[in-house]
C-alpha cells in the first residue's frame, strides 16, 4: 500500500548536504516497519535490518564503544553479513529497547554521515521521555508516522481518480459532481469504521476469508493495553489504562473537554497527568489544548489545564463504541458520530503537521480547532450533519476577523461569506 511516508524517505535519501540519521516514531501497527523496509528494498542495494526486540542479543554489545566503525563490525559479525556504507540502508527497529543505540546515532551523524541509518520505535516517545537516555539532540531528523489518512485509504481501495478529483475541488474551492461527492462520502463513512491501520485496511479490502477487521482492531487495542503493563509500573499502568478507556466517554459528552472525574471519583491532574503524557508519548492519544485567544501565536495563550484527548485512529474509536456500517449514519447515533468526526479531523490535522488547539470564549462560544497556516490563525468548525449553523464560529470571526474560516461538514466544496466549506473527505488537503 502506498504511503506518503515514502515521499519523505526519498527526500531524506536524496539530500546532498546535511543528511543525518532519521528517527521515525508512532504508535504500534501504523506501518512504520513496512514503509521503511519497502523503501529500503526499492532504493538501496540491500537492507540491513536490526530489530532490538527480536535481536535482543545485540543490545549488550552497545554497552561498549559507540564508535560507528565498531558498531558496524559488531553487526556484521552478529548477522554474518557485510555492510556497504555507501550502498546499504541500516535499520534499527524497536530502538527504544536499546537506549544506547539511540545515543549512537549522534556519532553516526558526526563520524559516518555517509551511512544511511533509520531508527524506528513504537514506544520511542515513552522511552525518551521517561528514562535517562543521552538523546542525540540536533544530530537526527525526527518524523512522526500516523495511521493511513483518508487519501492513502482511497489509494489502497483503488480510488486514485477520486482522490485526485477531491484535491482539485479543494484547490479550486468549487463543488465536485454530486455522484462523486456521494461516492466520496460513502468511502468516508467506511473509513470512519475501518480506520487507517494498514493491516485492518488490507483485511477490509481482501476478497479471501482473512481475519475480520474488527478482530484485528481488538488485537491492536489489546496490544496497547499490554504495552501499558509492560512499559510502566503497576500503579502507572492502572492510571494509563483508566485514562485511555475513558476517551470514548469523554468525547461523547457535549463538552468534550477531558474530565479526570470520569476516570474515577476524586481523580485529578496531579495523579493522572503523567498517564495522559504516556498516552501521547506512545502515539496512541492526541491532545488538543484550549487557547483563550485567536491571536498570534495561539500557543502563547494555551491553557494546559483544559484539553481534549483523542484516540489515534478512528477505526479503533469506532470499535470501542461498537459502531458498525448499519449504525454509522443512524440518527440515533448523532452524538457519537459528532465525537468520531471530531476525532477524525484531529488525526487528519495532526498528520499534516499542525499543532491542534481549540478556542473557547469566557462564555459559551467554542470553535473545534484552530491552526496556524501560512503565518495566520485559521479557525475550523466541524459539523457532522448537514445543519451547519455555527454560532460559535460567527462569534470568533466577528472578534478576530481571520482572513477566512473553514467549516468541515458533509456539504460539498464552496466558498461564501469568507467561509471555506470543506467536505469531510477533504480534510487531509488542508
Amino acid at each position: 500500500m502506498k504511503r506518503k511516508m515514502s515521499i519523505y524517505l526519498y527526500e531524506w535519501k536524496d539530500r546532498k548536504e546535511g543528511r543525518m540519521p532519521l528517527l521515525i516514531f508512532g504508535a504500534r501497527q501504523v506501518g512504520k516497519t513496512f514503509a521503511i523496509r519497502a523503501f529500503g528494498e526499492e532504493a538501496y542495494r540491500r537492507v540491513i535490518y536490526v530489530n532490538f526486540e527480536m535481536d535482543d542479543g545485540l543490545v549488550p554489545y552497545f554497552e561498549g564503544s559507540l564508535r560507528p566503525t565498531e558498531i558496524i563490525k559488531t553487526i556484521e559479525s552478529y548477522m554474518n553479513t557485510e555492510i556497504s556504507v555507501e550502498e546499504d540502508l541500516l535499520i534499527f527497529d524497536e530502538i527504544q529497547q536499546c537506549p544506547r543505540a539511540i545515543t549512537s546515532m549522534k556519532y553516526f551523524a558526526e563520524e559516518l554521515p555517509s551511512l544511511h541509518l533509520i531508527g524506528a520505535g513504537s514506544l520511542l516517545g515513552v522511552a525518551v521521555n521517561r528514562s535517562h537516555i543521552s538523546f542525540p539532540v540536533g544530530k537526527v531528523f525526527m518524523k512522526h508516522m500516523y495511521p493511513m489518512d483518508f487519501e492513502e485509504f482511497l489509494w489502497a481501495k483503488g480510488k486514485v481518480l477520486l482522490s485526485d478529483r477531491i484535491r482539485k475541488g479543494f484547490e479550486t474551492r468549487l463543488s465536485i459532481p454530486k455522484v462523486l461527492h456521494d461516492e466520496a462520502m460513502k468511502m468516508y463513512y467506511d473509513y470512519l469504521l475501518t480506520g487507517g491501520m494498514p493491516a485492518v485496511v488490507k483485511a477490509a479490502s481482501a476478497n479471501e476469508n482473512t481475519i475480520a477487521p474488527a478482530e484485528l482492531q481488538q488485537l491492536i487495542l489489546d496490544a496497547y493495553t499490554s504495552d501499558m503493563a509492560k512499559y510502566a509500573t503497576h500503579t502507572e499502568s492502572v492510571r494509563i489504562k483508566g485514562a485511555y478507556e475513558t476517551i470514548p466517554m469523554q468525547l461523547a459528552k457535549e463538552n468534550r473537554k477531558f474530565q479526570y472525574k470520569l476516570i474515577k471519583s476524586g481523580a485529578r491532574a496531579s495523579l493522572f497527568g503523567d498517564a495522559i503524557d504516556w498516552l501521547v508519548s506512545a502515539g496512541i492519544g492526541l491532545v488538543c489544548y484550549k487557547t483563550n485567544q485567536g491571536l498570534m501565536p495561539p500557543v502563547a495563550y494555551q491553557d494546559p489545564s483544559s484539553f481534549k484527548l483523542y484516540m489515534s485512529d478512528t477505526g479503533l474509536l469506532s470499535r470501542r463504541l461498537n459502531i458498525n456500517h448499519i449504525s454509522i449514519t443512524s440518527a440515533s447515533l448523532n452524538q457519537y458520530l459528532g465525537a468520531i468526526t471530531e476525532n477524525y479531523v484531529a488525526i487528519s490535522l495532526s498528520s499534516r503537521g499542525y499543532e491542534i488547539m481549540y478556542w473557547a470564549s469566557k462564555h459559551s462560544a467554542e470553535v473545534d480547532f484552530i491552526i496556524m497556516k501560512n503565518g495566520e490563525v485559521i479557525p475550523i468548525e466541524v459539523k457532522s450533519s448537514i445543519n451547519t449553523k455555527a454560532k460559535s464560529l460567527n462569534v470568533y470571526v466577528e472578534k478576530y476577523t481571520p482572513t477566512y474560516a473553514i467549516r468541515v461538514s458533509p456539504k460539498n466544496f464552496g466558498f461564501e461569506n469568507n467561509i471555506f466549506s470543506v467536505p469531510m473527505y477533504a480534510v487531509h488537503c488542508i
